[in-house]
């Protein structure tokens, strides 16, 4: 059997394909065999009030590519803009890599995938936000 297994705990919701999914009472498993298809941990998801810094931002776009809120084109340019401004603040190998993968995924229309090779660059960001408040 091929495609994505996910684990859910009791009471846990996913985003299908832009429907709600809640698990019962007890941890089960669900597989999804449709390829390509647009799936969130609700756990996972960023809101539109924390959407507050430019990689929180950029997720957020690319979380709306998922609840089927926007466009894959639309959102294509925004993410890539979004993936270029970044790359001006995060100069280090690591995060380079994510975001050049980032980019990958966004050509690929993996917004998933990109969203979690984003996600990444959220501690780095707020490592460097409170490092300037303590300058």
């Amino acid at each position: 059997m091929s495609g994505l297994v996910l684990k859910l705990g009791p009471g846990e919701r996913v985003l299908v394909n832009g429907a709600v999914i809640e698990n019962g009472d007890r941890r089960s498993r669900i597989a999804i065999l449709t390829p390509n298809a647009n799936i969130l941990r609700l756990r996972d998801a960023i809101r539109p009030t924390e959407a507050n810094t430019p990689v929180r931002r950029v997720c957020y776009i690319s979380q709306l590519v998922l609840s089927g809120d926007v466009a894959e084109p639309e959102a294509r340019k925004q993410v890539l803009s979004g993936i270029e401004q970044l790359s001006r603040v995060f100069c280090d190998h690591d995060s380079r890599s994510h975001l050049n993968a980032a980019t990958a995924a966004v050509m690929e229309d993996d917004f998933y995938k990109t969203l979690k090779l984003l996600r990444v660059l959220i501690p780095r960001e707020d490592r460097l936000f409170a490092t300037q408040g303590t300058a």
